[in-house]
């Protein structure tokens, strides 16, 4: 996986790690059962522990959520579910999460590119420029899901978009190393790709002109001679 691709939730999921005492801690914890949950289920993600990281997503979304959805607890709790399924290649799974979050927070531009994602992972690039657009819409400026836009486009053969979308994705944060070697991917592609089809072109009007003489040659009817017009007798007296 592409070490930019979701480096919003590991930023996030490391300043929680940094700054929430631990909520097993004597005396230490909440009184929401929620939250707490969720606290403990960051800290697995940080420490890369995918598996105890969703089984306690799982307890804070079965818990009463009020507490959490008043911030974006809640919110983060998709994303980090999300993210840790998408690392454990679970993406049907990924896709239902996404699915869940985006019905409570549909404008979410990290939930469309979580989905995008899974669907470039298991094949569906058309579906997956959709949701990449669809995150864009919301964030112009969505370095990560341009650059899978991007990706999900040179997959489809569609070269000079796949351009476009890294280029923007470059203009969004300059110098970014994988929108540029993306780039330059697509940019080889499309000249291959231009080549062969002007290749294709000439082949064509080769065969087509071999083909018109052949018929010419085996077909024409000649020119029909024309027979000397015999001289009239004369009659004998």
């Amino acid at each position: 996986m592409k070490i930019g691709h979701f480096i919003c939730i590991m930023a996030f999921a490391v300043l929680i790690a940094g700054f929430i005492p631990p909520v097993l801690a004597s005396g230490n914890e909440t009184t929401d059962t929620a939250t707490n949950y969720y606290n403990i289920g960051v800290r697995y993600l940080a420490a890369e522990d995918y598996p105890r990281a969703i089984e306690f997503f799982n307890l804070a979304l079965a818990s009463d959520t009020t507490m959490i959805k008043l911030s974006d607890g809640l919110l983060y709790t998709y994303q980090g579910k999300a993210y840790a399924l998408i690392q454990m290649a679970l993406y049907d799974d990924a896709i239902g999460t996404v699915e869940e979050g985006l019905a409570i927070y549909p404008e979410d531009p990290m939930l469309w590119n979580d989905k995008g994602y899974t669907l470039f992972k298991i094949g569906k690039y058309p579906e997956a420029v959709n949701a990449y657009d669809t995150a864009i819409s919301f964030d112009q400026s969505y370095t990560s899901a341009l650059i899978n836009k991007g990706h999900a486009l040179y997959q489809m053969g569609r070269y000079q978009d796949a351009i476009n979308a890294y280029k923007r994705a470059d203009e969004t944060d300059p110098g970014n190393t994988e929108a540029a070697q993306g780039l330059a991917k697509a940019q080889a592609a499309a000249g291959a790709a231009s080549t062969q089809t002007m290749l294709i072109i000439l082949g064509v009007i080769v065969i087509v002109a071999a083909g018109v003489t052949v018929w010419y040659m085996k077909f024409r009817k000649p020119a029909e001679e024309k027979k000397p017009e015999k001289k009239a007798r004369g009659k004998k007296k």
